[in-house]
């Protein structure tokens, strides 16, 4: 998760501001309730459009692995080629 998307998820200072409001008993507290709940409607936008959301943990988990095999092999490959000569034309 980028920055945006820590932006996105960062309540600790508009959930502060507004115990600080309701501590004071001002009138702030409408505005700072209404901030929050645009934050956490944007966090929940932000959440549901995230990669791989609508798939289920095992789902995930299984796409992990496939990726990991695939690098694997990727990584093989690349290591069997950097190894082999150039100009190998005897095979």
């Amino acid at each position: 998760m980028g920055d945006t998307g820590e932006q996105e998820l960062n309540f600790l200072p508009l959930i502060s501001d507004l115990l600080k409001s309701v501590e004071k008993e001002s009138g702030d507290v409408n505005t700072k309730m209404t901030e929050l709940k645009t934050k956490l409607d944007k966090a929940r936008e932000f959440v549901e459009k995230m990669p791989g959301i609508q798939q289920s943990q095992s789902e995930q988990i299984k796409q992990i692995d496939i990726l990991r095999n695939q690098l694997t092999v990727k990584t093989a490959l690349l290591e069997k080629y950097k190894s082999m000569d150039k100009f190998d034309l005897s095979s």
